[in-house]
Formats: C-alpha cells, structure tokens, sequence
C-alpha cells in the first residue's frame, strides 16, 4: 500500500572514462567494460502515487508512452514487487537527449528509487540494480553513481576512488545518436581496435590520474560518425583538457580540465558554435532524493 507522498528526485548524467565492446553475448546484449563518472547535470525527476502509470514531460521531443524508459521503470517495479500499483511520473529535463549522457537511464533509476520510498519496500542497493538492469544497463549505475566500473551488461558494479577536483566540459551536437544503432554498427565492423582495459583499471585503482588520461578511451569513436567533433576537441585541447572523449554512443564530446578557469574559457568559446554546452563537476551520487 502506498505511503502517499510526492518524491522529487535529482537524476545524474554520466560521462564515459572508458568503454569498451568485449563481446557479442549469445542472447544479443553486449558485454561491456566500463568506468564511468555522474556529473551535476541533473534531470528532475517528481513521482506521485497513481491508479497507472502516467508520463509527463518538459520536452515535447521525447515519447511519453510506454516506450519511455521511466514507463518501463516503473513497470518492472511494480512487476518485482508485486505490487498493483501506479505512479504519477514528472520528468523536468535537463540532460540532453540521445546525448550518450545516460539521460533516460538516469530518469528510470530516479523512479525506482521513487517507487521504493513511495510504497515502502525496503529494498536494497542490490535490489533495486536487480530491477534497473532489466530497463537499461546505465540503470545500475545511475542507481548509485560515483565513479566506478561496470561490467557484463551493466549490472556489476565496483567502486572506485574519487577523481582529483577537476571541471569538464560537455558539448553535444545538434545531431542525435542512436544507442542501438551504434551498437548495431559494431556489430557489422570486421576490425576493431580494443583499448587497454587492464592498464586503465590499474590506473584508477591506484589514483594514477596520469595513467588514466593515457588509457581513457571510448571504442565507439571508431565507427559512430559524430559532426564537428574533431573540432570540439581541438577547442578543448587548446584550452589544456586532460582528456576530450565522447561519452557512450555520442555524440557528447567532454572535455576534463584541472583548472575550472580554462574549463568556463573553453565553455564560452564551445557555445559559439555549439548548442548544448555544460560546465559540470563530478558527483558521488547518482540521485539526491527528497521527499514530501
């Protein structure tokens, strides 16, 4: 039974260290080595107790059937808990969409967090990555945030230490990117060079910032064709990033700056030409809950 209350939950996007393909698996998912990074870039995400499920959203652009990620989340909720229930769902976007920012992801483990408190479920971290790897494999993650490296399809996690105080920098093209056709592409790709995943697991366990700058990369840049991304990075570049990589899919390309001087310069020069520029700090959570 509902414990009738408005939840309102802040949603991190994340960013993409590193990511790499291991393989193809049997069942047709990906198994996947990736570090990742929540950022303040939050989507808001407001749950209310409801006889259905009902989606509402800030941008006219994304479905609010039962397509939409926070829909499924919802569903697979109710589903695990057997509950008869429903959820009044009011998403405020913020992260961009097809960004490869983790923007739906983010806003399906906001309603399940939501849902948990809503109706009182107790359930565990563990839990409640076992109901999010269902909707999506940033789900998990999403969940808890931080830094950390995911594994399989998304729902091994394992902690790692912070990152040093840093900016970045996030500026996504006008142009949308697929995550199933992206993967698709991969599929059909007869060469593929795979990075380091060893050199740079040892590099950020053992705080080795230097090492991870080395190592980061992200094998989606080898055949997901992004616009103005060679020119963006070279922006960044001239503004002394660290590191200027696409997250996920794409086509967000981010820039990490030690010195958040550089990082609002380069900001400043990015929206000249760019629509969706963010200046963001790391987080060691993926969502802030607050009820009412």
């Amino acid at each position: 039974m509902a414990i009738f209350m408005t939840v309102t939950v802040k949603a991190a996007a994340k960013i993409n260290l590193f990511l790499d393909i291991v393989s193809r698996l049997e069942n047709g998912y990906h198994s996947l080595f990736m570090i990742m990074q929540s950022l303040d870039l939050y989507d808001i995400v407001t749950v209310k107790p409801a006889k259905g499920i009902e989606i509402g959203c800030s941008a006219p652009e994304i479905p609010v059937d039962e397509t939409n990620i926070a829909h499924k989340a919802a569903r697979a909720f109710f589903d695990a808990c057997g509950i008869d229930g429903g959820a009044d769902i009011y998403i405020e976007k913020h992260i961009p969409f097809a960004a490869g920012l983790a923007g739906g992801s983010a806003d399906g483990a906001a309603v399940i967090a939501a849902l948990n408190e809503i109706y009182d479920t107790g359930l565990s971290s563990r839990k409640l990555c076992d109901i999010g790897i269902k909707v999506g494999a940033d789900v998990p993650f999403c969940l808890t945030g931080g830094l950390k490296l995911s594994q399989d399809i998304g729902g091994v996690l394992s902690d790692l230490p912070e990152l040093p105080q840093c900016s970045f920098v996030l500026a996504k093209p006008e142009t949308g990117v697929s995550t199933g056709e992206a993967y698709a592409q991969f599929d059909k790709c007869e060469k593929i060079f795979h990075p380091n995943c060893p050199a740079m697991l040892h590099a950020a366990i053992n705080s080795d910032f230097n090492g991870m700058m080395a190592n980061a990369k992200n094998i989606f840049e080898q055949f997901v064709e992004v616009p103005k991304r060679v020119d963006i990075k070279n922006i960044m570049r001239k503004y002394n990033a660290k590191l200027a990589q696409m997250s996920g899919s794409g086509p967000t390309i981010f820039g990490l700056f030690l010195n958040p001087k550089y990082a609002e310069l380069c900001a400043e020069e990015l929206r000249e030409t760019v629509k969706d520029v963010f200046v963001c700090s790391p987080v060691d959570k993926g969502l802030v809950i607050e009820k009412s």
